[in-house]
């Protein structure tokens, strides 16, 4: 070896399927009325929360709304969102990794958007729901 970088298109290591399939497979996943999403939802009905979802006319389209109290909360799966990305991005093929780097641009940039209109914003990640729902719910409590 040399040390020189391969010229060779990454590919996602360890992946069985090919790029076409891999893509086929990846564009079937819902972007909203997630598991985690429904799981939070739950959480906050229990509460007595009462939210809107979805709402189109704030940046990034947040998953929970209260208006009220002009706090917006994203429910950000740790693959689609690249929870500690810079720990495995070497494993994704150049366009999974552009794709996710746009992915976490965009949602900086309408996290800055939405602070700049007075908005409280939540993140809250995937594993974070799995791991602890009540933490989760008392963190949006905080805000409301």
């Amino acid at each position: 070896m040399t040390g020189i970088p391969s010229l060779a298109p990454r590919r996602h290591i360890g992946d069985i399927m090919s790029p076409e399939k891999r893509s086929a497979v990846m564009a079937r996943i819902k972007g909203k009325d997630t598991g985690p999403e429904r799981k939070l939802a739950a959480a906050f009905a229990e509460l007595g929360f009462s939210w809107e979802s979805h709402v189109q006319d704030l940046p990034g389209r947040p998953d929970f709304v209260f208006r009220q109290k002009r706090t917006a909360v994203f429910v950000d799966g740790d693959f689609w969102h690249g929870w500690r990305f810079p720990q495995w991005r070497h494993k994704l093929s150049e366009k999974w990794a552009a794709k996710i780097e746009a992915n976490r641009r965009r949602d900086n940039r309408n996290h800055r958007r939405l602070r700049r209109m007075g908005w409280k914003v939540v993140r809250l990640w995937e594993h974070q729901l799995a791991a602890d729902i009540n933490g989760c719910t008392a963190k949006v409590s905080r805000h409301l």
